[in-house]
């Protein structure tokens, strides 16, 4: 019976944070315009 109330437990508290990150929205932000420079690994 315990394993059980714990269980509803950490599910309330996982939807209550997952609510309030949908609540809050998307961060605000950009995305850089330059492209990341990555280096391919020269073969053997």
């Amino acid at each position: 019976m315990r394993a059980l109330v714990a269980a509803a437990i950490g599910l309330a508290a996982a939807l209550a944070v997952v609510i309030a990150l949908s609540a809050l929205g998307p961060p605000s932000g950009s995305t850089s315009p330059k492209p990341l420079l990555t280096t391919v690994p020269s073969h053997p």
